[in-house]
């Protein structure tokens, strides 16, 4: 996944490099966009936190200083937290939640030609990975798992325009998965290309 994110992101860069026509009309915040993204990353009742990477693509529109837009994202996390003495002495009990892919509606409010304030919610959809380990040297118990969990995502930033077609963006963002997946909190900053 991360050579394929990155071969995009390095394509993406080239064409945007490329000098646009002279009489580019469409509205500044308005257009396709692809990014890369990078933060912490904080799934709550485990302890300790990791960081989170990856892409995310979207279509923005922009009607005077409103923006409304759609975005995909897929993402993965370092995340790995582990308690011992669970069911008996010496066990350990790790789960770290993986890959994660989410849709969402993003509206904002365009505060100064280089600022856009906004809100976003959708879908998310996280894998999580649970292993455990006996404590023994037979490991006869010993089992491992793993589990997608569908949540929602709530979350607001700010956009700041480098350029025309360059930005980068600063986010927090909480999903909530099912049956009791817990609960995460994330801290992104991205830098991305307008099109």
């Amino acid at each position: 996944m991360r050579t394929i994110a990155l071969s995009t992101f390095t394509a993406a860069v080239f064409l945007a490099a490329t000098p646009a026509a002279a009489q580019d009309s469409r509205p500044a915040w308005q257009g396709f966009h692809i990014e890369a993204l990078a933060g912490l990353d904080h799934t709550i009742h485990q302890n300790g936190g990791a960081v989170v990477y990856g892409m995310g693509v979207g279509y923005d529109l922009q009607a005077g200083r409103a923006v409304l837009g759609i975005d995909a994202e897929a993402t993965d996390s370092t995340f790995r937290g582990c308690t011992r003495n669970v069911i008996s002495v010496n066990d350990r009990l790790c789960a770290s939640p993986g890959r994660e892919l989410s849709i969402g509606l993003r509206a904002g409010i365009i505060v100064s030609p280089h600022v856009l304030l906004y809100l976003k919610g959708g879908y998310a959809n996280a894998r999580f990975h649970v292993d455990y380990d006996d404590g023994t040297p037979a490991g006869t118990n010993n089992f491992n798992f793993s589990q997608n969990l569908d949540g929602l995502r709530v979350g607001g930033g700010a956009e700041f325009r480098l350029s025309r077609n360059a930005y980068t963006r600063v986010e927090g963002r909480y999903s909530r998965y099912e049956h009791g997946g817990g609960d995460r909190g994330q801290a992104v900053a991205a830098f991305g290309l307008r099109f």
